[in-house]
Order: C-alpha cells, then structure tokens, then sequence
C-alpha cells in the first residue's frame, strides 16, 4: 500500500489536526462516542449515511493514533465499546467549534443565497 509522506516540518499543527480529524466520519464518530454511543452497531446506527466498513476502518485509526481505546470485554458473545483517551478529550473543543462554524457558514450561505434570487 502506498503511503504518502509528508516532509518533517509539515507533520506538525494543522496538518497533524488534518491527519487525525480528516476523512469523513472521524468528527462524528469522536462526537457520538463524547455522547455516550460506545458500542459499534449503536456508532453505525448513529450515523446511517456511512457505510460500517468505512466507521470500522476509521474507528481503527482513532485507535492507532491513540484518540479513542476499545474496551474488550471476555463475554460470550463477545461486547466491545470505544472510549475517548486524554487526546481524544482534548479535541471536543476543535469539533463544537467546527460545528459551529458549519452551521454559521451554512445560515449565512442559505440567507446570501436567498437573497441573490
């Protein structure tokens, strides 16, 4: 698999924030975790619109890039949940203010739009 590689000095800020938080479900998944949905079927169900392989696939990177830890526990059959670490905390405040600046940019866009007809 090829794995482009950034120079050193752009491995750091926005482009580390990118890194982590980019791909589509990533804000979601963090946010619905925050609210409590730990289990991967209820992460699924909390977002429809993304197809389960792709929430798996990026629950894994969370994990490896230590944002989220997934809790086994030796059940039959057996129950996994996911956990926000300290990282994972940390970046709350970035996804409210992403949010916010969504949803203000989104007014704004559908007022100018309006507007303009």
């Amino acid at each position: 698999m090829y794995v482009k590689k950034l120079p050193e000095s752009l491995e750091y800020g926005v482009n580390m924030t990118i890194k982590v938080l980019g791909g589509k479900w990533k804000a979601c998944l963090l946010d619905s975790i925050h609210s409590g949905i730990r289990r991967p079927s209820d992460l699924h169900r909390s977002i429809p619109e993304a197809p389960p392989r792709v929430l798996n696939q990026q629950l894994k990177v969370l994990e490896e890039l230590h944002i989220i830890y997934k809790k086994i526990y030796p059940e039959v059959p057996p129950k996994v949940e996911y956990y926000l670490t300290e990282w994972g905390t940390s970046l709350l405040p970035v996804i409210m203010q992403m949010e916010r600046w969504g949803n203000n940019y989104f007014e704004k866009s559908t007022e100018n739009s309006l507007l303009r007809k």
